[in-house]
């Protein structure tokens, strides 16, 4: 089966949501192959269907000083942050005719992101009772820009957190930490985890220096999450232009939704 992949740059959290929905329609009438979206959003946090209010830490003011918006969504999940030199990953997938569950449909995520890690010579995994992929204590212990502390116990470098809707057609996805300012995850207990430290890839593979070094960390990233998107769900990826996309969520005939 053939899929897409798309890099779409920087974009408002409430536009990205909408091509989503737009797009999910598309695909549930098969008008477009499963698809995975790669983008950047600027500072935000959102809030899950599981989310506690409470677990955004910092108050209005603070917010707007650091220009983070607050969105509830509707994924699973409880708070999270995204925002430059994070990676999100949006999957418009039909689940019954890749013959996967819900179960199934997380647990590939989290092997596609494990899988992309190890590209790059991180060693991750998942931990029980925890959602997301993890850096276990014998890798962070590596981790030259780690604090101490941050050393000794694993630390989440990516969240998942999706939706699938009663046809089986899947929104939302991942959040990978490619080279984000971390010290926004002061703002939130991320995941509803408060006993938990947070990395990024570029404290293993070294900050990019300037913006064009961080442009090319982004890009090597986003190439090695869609091979290893079509590798875990079976689909023989090609890249499509953001253009064609945006295009066809204008034709998409989409019901109204509760923010």
């Amino acid at each position: 089966m053939r899929g897409w992949w798309s890099a779409l740059g920087v974009v408002e959290y409430e536009a990205a949501w909408g091509l989503q929905r737009a797009l999910a329609e598309a695909r549930a009438a098969q008008r477009i192959p499963d698809t995975l979206l790669l983008l950047e959003h600027p500072h935000v946090f959102t809030l899950g269907r599981s989310a506690r209010p409470e677990h955004i830490l910092w108050d209005e003011a603070e917010r707007a000083r650091r220009g983070v918006q607050v969105v509830l969504t509707d994924r699973g999940g409880d708070v999270t942050y995204h925002g430059p030199g994070q990676i999100v990953g949006y999957l418009i997938l039909d689940l019954p005719g890749l013959g996967l569950d819900k179960v199934a449909f997380v647990r590939r995520i989290e092997q596609m992101l494990v899988e992309t890690l190890a590209r790059f010579g991180i060693p991750a995994g998942t931990l029980p009772g925890a959602p997301g992929v993890w850096v276990q204590p014998d890798t962070m212990s590596r981790c030259a820009w780690c604090p101490p502390a941050l050393r000794r116990a694993p630390a989440k470098i990516a969240a998942i957190g999706a939706r699938v809707d009663a046809r089986g057609i899947t929104m939302h996805g991942f959040a990978l930490n490619v080279c984000p300012d971390l010290t926004y995850f002061t703002g939130i207990v991320p995941c509803g985890i408060a006993d938990k430290g947070v990395v990024s890839m570029a404290m293993f593979l070294g900050e990019p220096e300037d913006e064009a070094a961080r442009s090319q960390q982004i890009a090597a990233v986003q190439e090695a999450l869609a091979r290893s998107f079509g590798e875990v769900f079976g689909l023989e990826v090609e890249p499509v232009d953001p253009v064609r996309l945006w295009a066809l969520a204008k034709e998409a005939v989409v019901p109204s939704a509760a923010h």
